[in-house]
Formats: C-alpha cells, sequence, structure tokens
C-alpha cells in the first residue's frame, strides 16, 4: 500500500510538472500576441501544487519578464532592455491550460525596469548623450549629461553636468542637473544655465508598461538606469 502511494505521489507531481511547462509556454506566447512583443517574455508560475491553483483560477504568484520591450514617452519611443514584474495572487479570466486566457490579473506585483543609457540618449535632443556619473557623497549613483549647447557671447561650448533623476506623477522620470559647469572658468549666468537645461534637463511620460504598475523611484547604476515599479490590480497580459 505504501509503496502504491509513494508511486501514484510521484506521477501526480511528474503531471503537475508536466502542466506547469506547458502552461508557462502558453502564458508566454499569450503575452506575447496581446502585448505585440517582438520577443517572448519569460513567464515562471510559483507555487505548488500548480494544478490545484488552476482550478481555483487564482495563481499564487507568477513572474513575467519582459526584453526589449518599447515604450512611449514625450519625446518618442523608449526602449527598456529588461522589464521583471512579480505578480501576487493572480485571477485568471478564461482556461490557462489551452492557451484561452483572456486576463491575468495580480492583486499586488512589484517590479524593477532597466534602460540602458544608450536608450535613453536617443530620447534627447541635439546630440545629447548620457551616461554613468558614479556616486555623489551620498553613495548614490548620478547621470553624466553631456552635449553641445550654443551660448550668447561664448558661441557653441561642449558641457558636461552630474544630473540625478526624479519620478514625476508615478508614470514619467525626469532627468535634473545638480549644478552648472564653469565656462572658461566663468560661472554661467542664470539666462545661459536656462539654456544648457533645455538641452540636459528632460524625459518624459512612459506608457506601454502592464496596466496598474506605476514609477516609484530611479538610481542610476553601471549597468543603466533602475526604476522601481509596484501597483495592485496589475494586468499581466
Amino acid at each position: 500500500m505504501l509503496i502504491l502511494v509513494v508511486v501514484l505521489g510521484g506521477l501526480f507531481v511528474a503531471a503537475d510538472r508536466v502542466a506547469l511547462s506547458y502552461a508557462q509556454s502558453k502564458a508566454a506566447e499569450k503575452i506575447q500576441r496581446s502585448q505585440g512583443l517582438a520577443d517572448k517574455p519569460d513567464v515562471s508560475i510559483k507555487g505548488f501544487p500548480f494544478l490545484t491553483q488552476v482550478m481555483d483560477k487564482k495563481l499564487d504568484e507568477v513572474t513575467v519578464t519582459f526584453t526589449g520591450l518599447q515604450t512611449t514617452s514625450d519625446s518618442g519611443s523608449l526602449r527598456v532592455a529588461e522589464l521583471t514584474a512579480d505578480g501576487h495572487g493572480v485571477h485568471l479570466g478564461g482556461d490557462l491550460m489551452s492557451g484561452q486566457v483572456n486576463s491575468a490579473v495580480a492583486d499586488t506585483a512589484t517590479g524593477t525596469a532597466l534602460i540602458s543609457y544608450a536608450d535613453l540618449s536617443k530620447t534627447a535632443s541635439n546630440g545629447i548623450t548620457v551616461s554613468y556619473g558614479g556616486q555623489d557623497s551620498n553613495g548614490k549613483g548620478r547621470l553624466k549629461v553631456t552635449g553641445s549647447v550654443e551660448l550668447p557671447l561664448v558661441g557653441t561650448q561642449q558641457v558636461s553636468v552630474m544630473s540625478h533623476v526624479v519620478i514625476k506623477n508615478g508614470d514619467a522620470v525626469q532627468l535634473h542637473a545638480d549644478g552648472m559647469p564653469s565656462i572658461m572658468g566663468i560661472s554661467l549666468p542664470v539666462s545661459a544655465e536656462q539654456l544648457v537645461r533645455q538641452q540636459t534637463d528632460f524625459g518624459g511620460q512612459l506608457s506601454g508598461l502592464p496596466k496598474g504598475i506605476k514609477l516609484d523611484s530611479a538610481e542610476a547604476t553601471p549597468d543603466g538606469l533602475r526604476v522601481s515599479l509596484s501597483g495592485t490590480n496589475v494586468k499581466l497580459g
């Protein structure tokens, strides 16, 4: 009897894992189609057993990782190199096993998005480039924004400023220079500073992220701009 229980238990676990693998693949295909993605996302469904979660149409935890996600900003398209969303209490509409899922909504979700400096530079104007600027005195990462600016009396000058990123209204990132460089040893007047900031202080609203997600904070890292996200009633796909 004990041997039979062990055998049946092993068969159930094997069937559960096969069903899980199949469902994760189907879910990834569904999200790719619904979001119009060039690359299939990675979907990882947590919790055991999986089959009982499917019958309840509620998954304990689902992690979806997108690569090369195109969002839009005020200044145009912005590519997010990688976005990971970790949803808890994911309610399913439809049949996951057949791939006919109409909705997947998480009670709560957290995540991170990574934007490369090359992609961030593409949203700037007039050849402005963005790179990692190291850490400030408090150990927080900064951005280095470099470009040519036309200034009164002195003409076109190459300037670099150290900037930090602020989150606006939960859906926008904005670069803001911490200070202005001097030109030929002379501090810039207010009028010239405004001209510099018109080039170096930029950003925009992001759309195209999973619905229900908001931006919490952002920090410059050697790998790129890393943004923390969270939300409730988040549509994963």
